[in-house]
């Protein structure tokens, strides 16, 4: 019996990631981009993310926004002062991300394609993207965003665990703690919330460091 992808990859076969689930949701996504852009044309407060990731890290820092959708994290960020690298794989999202945020140049890739990179003091991986990964690809993600810090360096994640979005899957506080685990992370942090509430049943914020 040939491997699984998963397996595949691990044994060095180069295979191509499977679809996320993001992309297989495809249209029932739209939504999202329109969401936020009608929050910023109203001057809504969309910068809860980057608040928390910049308190994380000292001044210009160097920080990675993975599946940075249309970039109001990263142009945050770099507005702060940070050496920022943006990804997202959604050719609308990454369209409209460079047309709000010009200064904010975005990487074409998802987690498991991207290419070597100089490393970071934070990965910040932020609206619900752990969600939206493809199958079985979890703990593969985390490992390689794992392989991308910097010494001293740390993930801020953030996703709804009861998978309540279109297309994403329910993933349940434990199940993340032991994929972080198995990928060589460490949690240091749990909230409720961007701004600190205490760990809840429906939203997960998350610290990780490399174990040892």
């Amino acid at each position: 019996m040939p491997p699984s992808p998963q397996g595949a990859r691990r044994a060095g076969i180069v295979t191509s990631p499977p679809p996320t689930r993001w992309a297989l949701a495809g249209q029932r996504n739209r939504g999202y981009a329109e969401t936020f852009a009608t929050r910023l044309a109203e001057g809504v407060d969309v910068d809860g993310e980057a608040r928390l990731a910049d308190a994380l890290v000292a001044r210009r820092s160097r920080i990675l926004d993975v599946g940075s959708g249309m970039g109001r994290v990263a142009a945050a960020l770099v507005a702060r002062g940070h050496d920022v690298v943006a990804t997202e794989p959604d050719d609308a999202l990454r369209a409209q991300s460079l047309a709000t945020y010009a200064e904010v140049a975005v990487l074409p890739h998802e987690a498991l394609t991207l290419p070597d990179l100089d490393p970071f003091d934070l990965i910040v991986v932020v609206g619900n993207v752990m969600v939206y990964l493809g199958e079985d690809t979890e703990r593969e993600v985390l490992a390689r965003l794992r392989s991308l810090l910097a010494p001293g360096g740390r993930i801020l994640a953030g996703f709804h665990l009861s998978g309540t979005k279109n297309g994403s899957r329910a993933y349940p506080a434990e199940e993340f703690v032991s994929d972080a685990a198995a990928a060589g992370l460490t949690v240091d942090l749990r909230f409720g919330s961007y701004e600190l509430h205490a760990p809840n049943d429906d939203y997960a914020v998350w610290v990780l460091s490399p174990t040892g």
